[in-house]
């Protein structure tokens, strides 16, 4: 009979264990409920598999040797119905080589009895931190806008709280980000947050076309207007009337155009290349660039009263490595994908493969992440994507230096959690170590998104 175990202590998630000892049951769950999980318990594969239906665990904690449904037979059976729920074996006789066959099959971890308390509660945590989990539950209607938007991150959070409000305005926005963040995804999210979602959203990238053809592709022109204008062409204004036009990369768009945009802008109309009149559009425009557009303003390579009329709201997308919280639910979508298209069944990855995911500097943020694991997923040969095969896709990927800022950014993180680790998240202690004063390491720890209780035993 399914057992739950309460606790007064703060929740730190749901974990489900299944052995058919009942002692062991419950020396489990008081170990994992004084550590804060809400814990429930089934002395069957059968009976777990029925808790599954209404209970929702972050982990799954199981024997191995079980009357009826083994261990192994209850993680492929959670695996098909569940494949985000890491699970962890236990056993009493435990071998090499039932730890090396359950790892390559995608388990978690291999625990051989007895364990210290420590042992399991550090794999409990490490296997939870590893989980890739969604903060929104993709059936909500509610969150039907963002559904593309892959993140649990409490900055990704805050700032499509952000992204929802500006979007029932219609106020033309300017997404400031590094390349490969997701730019385009985030002014898709907004159309459909707005009044405009049943009408086009069109996107186009301002540095991959060409000047000369710039204002035909977004103004359009008549037939005659240049050589080889065969026919009218109708622009990308006029095809995103009552929608949303999303302009990529505008720090690159030639000053001659920007003038043009301006004036459309202004004045709500364009005039078709080689046209005498002028057409009425409503059209709300985001823009996106990677570049300091302030300093382009100072350069005079971008006019400053564009610059205002694109910036009413500005949106800052972060990059990667300050959502790494988001990589392990990233790099299991991106290898859905990639495995959809693979002749070989890749299951996930192993533990120390996402440990280096997540450590990764990642310069070329989530698309860069998508290019590693797809690498990965070409070459894999076991049905588990291994630490050497992301090393070998992270060492082709990062010829190019990074910058001094991303350097320095990369070691004060690893500086502090080494710190912490070795203070066992003691603050008062690592900042001595450090020789800063507590107020200054906390600042340190809040800029990298570094909780020192994560480092507590």
């Amino acid at each position: 009979m399914a057992n739950e175990i309460k606790t007064t202590a703060t929740l730190r998630g749901n974990i489900l264990i299944v052995d058919d000892d009942p002692s062991l049951l419950r020396l489990l769950g008081i170990r994992l409920t004084a550590a804060g999980y809400q814990v429930k318990s089934a002395s069957s594969g059968k009976e777990a598999l029925g808790l599954l239906k209404s209970f929702h665990p972050l982990l799954v904690i199981s024997d191995l040797r079980m009357e009826g449904m083994d261990g192994m037979a209850l993680f492929d059976k959670i695996r098909q119905q569940h494949p985000n729920i890491p699970v962890i074996i236990m056993t009493a006789h435990g071998t090499i080589p039932d730890a090396i066959n359950a790892t390559k099959q995608g388990v978690f971890s291999f625990l051989t009895k007895p364990f210290e308390s420590q042992d399991l509660l550090d794999t409990v945590e490490q296997a939870i931190r590893l989980q890739p989990q969604s903060v929104n539950d993709p059936s909500n209607d509610q969150h039907a806008w963002r559904k593309e938007i892959i993140s649990r991150s409490t900055v990704m959070e805050a700032l499509l709280q952000q992204t929802y409000q500006v979007a029932q305005s219609d106020f033309s926005l300017l997404i400031r980000s590094e390349s490969g963040t997701g730019k385009e995804l985030l002014a898709k999210a907004i159309h459909l947050a707005s009044s405009r979602h049943s009408k086009p959203f069109t996107a186009i990238n301002c540095a991959a076309i060409p000047e000369q053809l710039l204002e035909s592709e977004l103004f359009g022109h008549v037939k005659g207007a240049f050589s080889g204008a065969e026919k009218n062409h109708i622009g990308l204004f006029e095809a995103s009337d009552g929608g949303t036009l999303f302009l990529d990369e505008i720090g690159d768009m030639p000053m001659n155009f920007q003038v043009k945009l301006l004036r459309a802008l202004q004045e709500k109309e364009i005039r078709p290349v080689g046209s005498t009149k002028s057409l009425k559009v409503d059209v709300r425009v985001i823009a996106a660039t990677h570049q300091n557009i302030r300093k382009a303003i100072l350069e005079q390579r971008f006019r400053e009263d564009l610059y205002y009329r694109l910036n009413v709201v500005e949106l800052a997308l972060p990059p990667l490595s300050d959502r790494r919280e988001d990589i392990p639910l990233l790099a299991r979508h991106f290898l859905k994908k990639s495995g959809d298209k693979s002749a070989n069944t890749i299951n996930g990855f192993s533990q120390a493969a996402m440990e280096l995911l997540i450590s990764a500097p990642w310069p070329g943020n989530i698309r860069q992440l998508q290019n590693v694991v797809e690498q990965s997923v070409a070459l894999a040969t076991e049905p588990l994507i291994n630490e050497s095969l992301i090393r070998n896709a992270l060492r082709g990927e990062s010829s190019q230096q990074p910058s001094f800022q991303e350097a320095r950014d990369q070691f004060e993180r690893d500086y502090l959690a080494n710190i912490l680790k070795t203070t066992s998240g003691n603050v008062s202690q690592a900042a001595k170590i450090a020789q800063r004063n507590r107020t200054e390491f906390y600042k340190l720890l809040n800029k990298h998104h570094l909780n020192a209780e994560a480092f507590r035993e």
